[in-house]
């Protein structure tokens, strides 16, 4: 590893302010990519799709939950991936560990699920293994090939006006690399749910510590049953997806 040089404290400052000049204009050209990506156009998906959940048949609807927003993330687990059945690749499982609490993105009318060709019996054992709660269904037609990720990762970005359902964006590679935080996933979204405020759902704000040790940022969170229930509130139902 080769060390920085070592400089005095006000070189440092001078040298850390021309960096954050540097950071501000890359922060706002990401919120003008943002933005642009919004304005993108969209394509209506007009099969009917299925998958197999935990429980039981679902269609491409009935993943949103009833929400208006849908992140579907296209998790390699399948004959070919390393250590297959007992595990699935080592860096969408590192994607799925950042992706955090879902209550934040549901809060902001966002379901986020993974798919993968993987039966739900070895699905079921490895997201216990790894302890996720994330949705996980098992896909049982074209919808990965139809969607650009035949195999290995990708995230498509869905938006569901009624029971009409559209495809908005996606991005593979680094694209999915860069991801992770609740602002992340939904800066690739329609809404403009990141706009509308930056504050916590009210049953996930954590307390302030006032006085007494060295932290002054946050220590107690609510209970987590709390986050469960907000979790469980969906939108209205969506209406069932045919079958043929």
């Amino acid at each position: 590893m080769n060390l920085p040089t070592v400089v005095s404290r006000s070189e440092w400052e001078s040298a850390r302010a021309e960096l954050l000049a540097k950071e501000k204009e890359a922060t706002r050209a990401r919120d003008a990519l943002a933005a642009e990506r919004r304005r993108m156009p969209m394509v209506a998906v007009e099969k009917a799709y299925r998958f197999e959940g935990p429980d039981g048949a679902a269609g491409l609807l009935d993943l949103f939950a009833g929400r208006r927003q849908l992140l579907v993330y296209r998790f390699f687990f399948e004959p070919g991936v390393a250590r297959w059945p007992e595990a699935g690749c080592g860096g969408c499982s590192m994607f799925t560990d950042q992706a955090g609490e879902l209550a934040h993105l549901h809060a902001r009318d966002t379901s986020f699920v993974l798919v993968s060709p993987a039966p739900q019996a070895d699905i079921r054992r490895f997201r216990e293994r790894m302890g996720w709660e994330i949705p996980w269904f098992t896909t049982r037609d074209d919808f990965s090939a139809d969607f650009d990720v035949p195999e290995y990762f990708g995230l498509n970005v869905f938006l569901r006006d009624g029971d009409r359902i559209f495809r908005t964006y996606f991005t593979t590679g680094r694209g999915v690399e860069a991801l992770g935080s609740v602002w992340t996933f939904l800066d690739l979204t329609r809404s403009g749910a990141r706009r509308r405020g930056r504050t916590r759902p009210r049953a996930t704000r954590r307390t302030r510590r006032t006085a007494g040790g060295g932290c002054t940022t946050s220590t107690e969170i609510r209970p987590p049953d709390t986050l469960r229930q907000l979790s469980a509130k969906p939108g209205p139902a969506p209406r069932a997806t045919p079958t043929g």
